[in-house]
C-alpha cells in the first residue's frame, strides 16, 4: 500500500496556488507498517483558532525556515515530538488556501513504527491514528457546493469514532486518495454548471 504512496507521489500533478498568502505547512505522517496509519492530532481547546479540531501537526513557516518542508518537520518535532530522522517525506500535495488566509502545504511522509509521540499541552489535546483503510472504504460526506478562492468546491468530512475529520485536513487526506488510490470522489466542480 505504501509502496504504491511512494510511486504515486512522485507523479503527483502539482499545481501551485496563484495568490500571496502567508505560508505554512502540515505534516501528513502515515507510520509505515503493513496495515498503515494516518497519524492525526486534536488541537487545544485554548487555542485562537482551530480549537478543538482536527488538524495534521504543522504551522506558519518561521523567517528561519529555509523551506516548506523544514517547516512541516519543525513543527512536528514541536506539537508530537517527531523527530526528523524518523521521517521519509515521499512528496507535496499542491498548496490550498486556508479560510484564515494562509496558504498551506501538505507534507506526506512514512513515519517508523514504534516512535513514541508525546503532545506539546499548549498545543496538542491528543494524538490519535487512523488505518488508511478507513479513508479508501468509507466515502466522505460532501457539503453542497460553497465557492472558495474562486473554485467551486463540495467539502469533505469525516468521522472516525469520536473524530470529526473536516476542512482543509480532509480536504489534503481526499486530494491524496484520489491521486495515490483511485477514490476518484469528485469534490472540484469548478468550471461545471
Amino acid at each position: 500500500m505504501l509502496d504504491l504512496l511512494r510511486q504515486r507521489m512522485a507523479a503527483y500533478p502539482y499545481n501551485d496556488l496563484p495568490v500571496a498568502l502567508p505560508e505554512a505547512a502540515v505534516l501528513m505522517p502515515f507510520v509505515d507498517q503493513p496495515e498503515p496509519e494516518l497519524i492525526l492530532t486534536v488541537r487545544a481547546q485554548g487555542l485562537s483558532t482551530h480549537a478543538g479540531q482536527v488538524a495534521f501537526p504543522g504551522g506558519k513557516r518561521d523567517p528561519e525556515d529555509p523551506d516548506l518542508k523544514t517547516t512541516a518537520l519543525r513543527e512536528s518535532l514541536e506539537e508530537v515530538g517527531l523527530p526528523d530522522d524518523q521521517v521519509e517525506v515521499v512528496g507535496n500535495l499542491s498548496p490550498v488556501p486556508s479560510r484564515f488566509g494562509i496558504k498551506v502545504t501538505p507534507f506526506v511522509g512514512l513515519v517508523r513504527p514504534g516512535v513514541s509521540l508525546v503532545p506539546e499541552p499548549g498545543e496538542i489535546e491528543t494524538i490519535f491514528q487512523v488505518p488508511l483503510s478507513f479513508f479508501l472504504d468509507q466515502p466522505p460526506r460532501l457539503s453542497a457546493p460553497v465557492e472558495f478562492y474562486g473554485r467551486r468546491l463540495r467539502m469533505p468530512s469525516y468521522h472516525y469514532e469520536d473524530k470529526h475529520i473536516w476542512g482543509l485536513t480532509a480536504f489534503m487526506i481526499l486530494d491524496l486518495i484520489n491521486h495515490v488510490y483511485d477514490a476518484d470522489v469528485r469534490f472540484d466542480l469548478t468550471g461545471e454548471q
